[in-house]
């Protein structure tokens, strides 16, 4: 899932961002639309975190995905939508930029983490 971004500068500024998600990759965790507020300092990530990361191979592109694994000294990240693959299984490790820890549009609510990932 994209987030819609300046692409020729994928760096998040401030403690807390507004991202606003594109595309299906998150469902149903996150929808195509949604609104969702990233912290880009704090705790350090774990394993199940939602965050926004750039892929080693596609640095211009920011993306929302699942922290599944530490990987060389990286993220091994993954959607939601196992039906999409835009996610490590076709670019690699990624680099976490932040996590996401609200939805504040449509649906508000703290983001959790899902078992079994």
């Amino acid at each position: 899932m994209r987030i819609e971004e300046d692409p020729a500068a994928p760096e998040l500024r401030g403690p807390l961002v507004p991202v606003l998600v594109t595309g299906p990759s998150m469902v149903p965790t996150l929808r195509h639309g949604d609104a969702v507020l990233v912290r880009t300092g704090g705790r350090a990530v774990r394993a199940g975190d939602v965050v926004v990361a750039v892929f080693r191979s596609r640095p211009d592109l920011l993306v929302v995905k699942r922290a599944v694994r530490r990987q060389d000294g990286g993220w091994w990240v993954r959607g939601d939508n196992d039906l999409v693959t835009d996610d490590s299984r076709a670019y690699g490790v990624a680099d976490v930029r932040g996590r996401v820890v609200a939805r504040y549009w449509p649906r508000p609510g703290l983001l959790r983490n899902r078992p079994g990932r």
